[in-house]
This record gives C-alpha cells, structure tokens and sequence, in this order.
C-alpha cells in the first residue's frame, strides 16, 4: 500500500511544486544576498623596546596627564 501512495500522481506532483518552490526561494536568496565586505587583514608589526611608551615617574606628570585627558581622581 505504501508504494502506491508514493507513487501515485498526487504525491509525486505535489513533490515537484515543492522542490520547484524551493528552489526559486533559494535563488532569490542568493540573488539579492549582500556581498560580505572585506576584512582587511591586520598586519602584526613586532614593537621594538625603544619604541614602547614610557610611564611619568614622578607623580606631578601623572596628574598632569589625567589633567589633560579630563580624569578626576576619587
């Protein structure tokens, strides 16, 4: 009984409206689908010791920094 039911006219044509809607979903997905934007790719440059920046060391210059940068402190 079952071959007859998967065989049958109905069955086989309601699979090919169905496989044929899909198929017209999925290219109009992909028609108005974006293109991804191109992530630049981030070059990792090696900092050298003398290029590093260095911190104030006495404690005028450190509040003289958060004074330019608009911090108070607590």
């Amino acid at each position: 009984m079952l071959k007859q039911v998967i065989t049958s006219w109905q069955v086989i044509a309601v699979t090919v409206v169905l496989v044929l809607y899909l198929y017209i979903i999925f290219y109009a997905a992909r028609s108005y689908h974006r293109p991804r934007a191109k992530k630049e790719k981030i070059k990792k440059h090696k900092i050298k010791k003398a290029e590093l920046p260095t911190a104030p060391k006495d404690s005028e210059s450190a509040e003289n920094t958060n004074d330019e940068l608009g911090l108070e402190e607590a």
